[in-house]
């Protein structure tokens, strides 16, 4: 029997194959590690998304600081915006012509009314004036013998009497002679009117304006808008304050004014000035509204004896509604903007969080006057408002809310200055 021959088997396919188990042996240890690991990442996400809803839910409630309005007597104001405006003003022009020879004013200062400014030429007139008083001089002497011949022959009589119409003739003249009197001391008074208007004076008292025109300069005096301007003088004590208003300030303004026989007050700050120290009334609204704005023209006048106020210059005048009145106040960053309302933050005995609408007034010392929407009894939130969720349970600390510039006790509230209302102690 024969048997196949022997087959010899190379070494290195044994080794190779070994290797290849061994390898795989491995990779199957990793993939079960990895396994492992996988479960045990998952665990431990698990426990720290468990653990950040514990923490979540585990926060503590938020702490506000909640008040009752303030309750106190005010004085409401209507502010509006308005200029000042001189109660006087004239533009000065010569009535003669001729050179400037004299200025007797320094450029910005008060003058008084009657006070000289210019000095026009005045040799051509005065000697017009002379030639007028010697027409008048020569109508005088001719009325005189007019006047004695009509007298020597008014009184005959009988042979001596002259003719009725030589004696009409004589009467004639003589009225003749008083006519040419009369027109000679006219046009005297004329030339001496002339000669008082080449000094030309203020109208007016007040500040006048820089000169116009220099010594040596000709101007003319056409007795019309055609004139050389000389300067303008501005009366300001009385000054106006002028400012358009609405028509229900006007009503409104008008019913007072009936129902207290007094024009209303007014008060007006200046653009750096924080109070309201400039005091005055109305005392003028124009004759029909604007049909185009449904504005109405309204003045004011206020004293102004040192003179500060100028004209031109813009101020912040407020009006007094209705005098004093009881009104709820709240700082004014508590009032929150709820689309087109405004609204205020309240706690209610719960705690919870509820929003209530309400109708704002003007400001006082920070404060803001609530016309309608809250009770004195409400609590409002004046601090920690964006923590401050409506229908959220919040923990409250009792503030206070005080009547003056440092106003609440939250922190980091800011204040507004005041400028529509008044407190009355």
């Amino acid at each position: 029997m024969n048997f196949p021959a022997k087959i010899d088997i190379p070494e290195q396919s044994f080794l190779a194959s070994g290797e290849r188990h061994a390898r795989t042996r491995q990779r199957k240890r990793f993939a079960a590690f990895a396994g492992i690991v996988a479960l045990a990442g998952a665990g431990i996400g698990w426990n720290l998304l468990h653990d950040s809803k514990a923490e979540a839910v585990a926060m503590p409630v938020p702490q506000v600081q909640a008040a009752n309005p303030l309750v106190r007597d005010v004085t409401q104001w209507d502010d509006y915006v308005g200029r000042f405006a001189p109660s006087q003003s004239v533009e000065v022009r010569p009535r003669v012509s001729g050179a400037i020879t004299r200025i007797y004013f320094k450029d910005g200062e008060f003058v008084r009314k009657g006070q000289p400014l210019f000095t026009v030429d005045q040799r051509p007139y005065r000697a017009a004036l002379a030639e007028a008083q010697a027409n008048v001089a020569a109508a005088r002497s001719a009325l005189a013998l007019a006047r004695s011949d009509y007298d020597r022959v008014a009184g005959l009589t009988g042979d001596e009497a002259m003719a009725a119409s030589e004696v009409d003739q004589l009467r004639t003249r003589m009225r003749s002679a008083q006519a040419a009197l009369a027109a000679a001391l006219a046009r005297e008074r004329q030339r001496a009117l002339e000669v008082e208007f080449t000094t030309v004076r203020a109208p007016i008292s007040g500040r006048i304006s820089d000169r116009r025109v220099d010594i040596g300069n000709l101007v003319s005096g056409d007795n019309n808008a055609n004139a050389t301007l000389l300067t303008t003088i501005n009366a300001v004590d009385p000054i106006y304050f002028t400012f358009d208003a609405s028509e229900a300030l006007f009503l409104k303004a008008r019913r007072e004014q009936e129902a207290s026989h007094a024009p209303a007050r007014v008060q007006v700050r200046l653009q750096d000035e924080a109070e309201y120290k400039w005091n005055g009334k109305l005392d003028f609204t124009d004759n029909g509204l604007d049909p185009r704005s449904g504005t109405i023209r309204v003045r004011a006048v206020l004293d102004n004896p040192n003179g500060f106020l100028t004209p031109g210059m813009f101020g912040n005048m407020r009006l007094a509604e209705s005098g004093k009145t009881r009104a709820l106040l709240v700082p004014d960053d508590a009032v929150q903007t709820d689309q087109a309302r405004k609204v205020v933050l309240t706690v209610n005995n719960d705690g919870t969080v509820a929003a209530k609408p309400v109708e704002l007034g003007p400001l006082v010392d920070g404060l803001r006057v609530i016309r309608s929407g809250l009770s004195k009894d409400d609590r409002v939130v004046i601090s920690n408002y964006q923590a401050a969720v409506t229908g959220t349970k919040v923990e409250t600390r009792r503030g206070m809310i005080a009547a003056n510039t440092h106003t609440i006790t939250a922190p980091g509230a800011s204040v507004p200055m005041a400028s529509q209302a008044t407190l009355n102690n």
